[in-house]
């Protein structure tokens, strides 16, 4: 298995209403950020990329600027235009 399909595990494990940061990714499955990034634009249009901001709540601006949209579709706890990570932070089972 690539790590581009270990970031597509680690996106469709993290429930509407949550978000995980590309670092959280990163640290999760032990490749750098920048390589998160990269396999997030590798991945199909099926996979809730909008689950993944920066890590401090802002939303990806790719994809036309959906993410804040699609992030308040799924009642996401927000603070203004971010994410408030301290309540939406996804947080996997050991």
């Amino acid at each position: 298995m690539s790590f581009v399909d270990d970031v597509r595990e680690a996106v469709l494990a993290v429930p509407a209403g949550s978000v995980v940061s590309y670092g959280d990714i990163s640290r999760r499955i032990g490749v750098g950020p920048r390589q998160v990034g990269r396999a997030m634009s590798l991945l199909d249009e099926n996979v809730p990329w909008w689950r993944v901001v920066h890590a401090d709540g802002t939303p990806a601006s790719c994809h036309g600027g959906l993410a804040p949209e699609l992030l308040s579709d799924e009642a996401t706890p927000m603070r203004g235009t971010r994410v408030d990570m301290q309540r939406a932070r996804y947080r996997w089972a050991p």
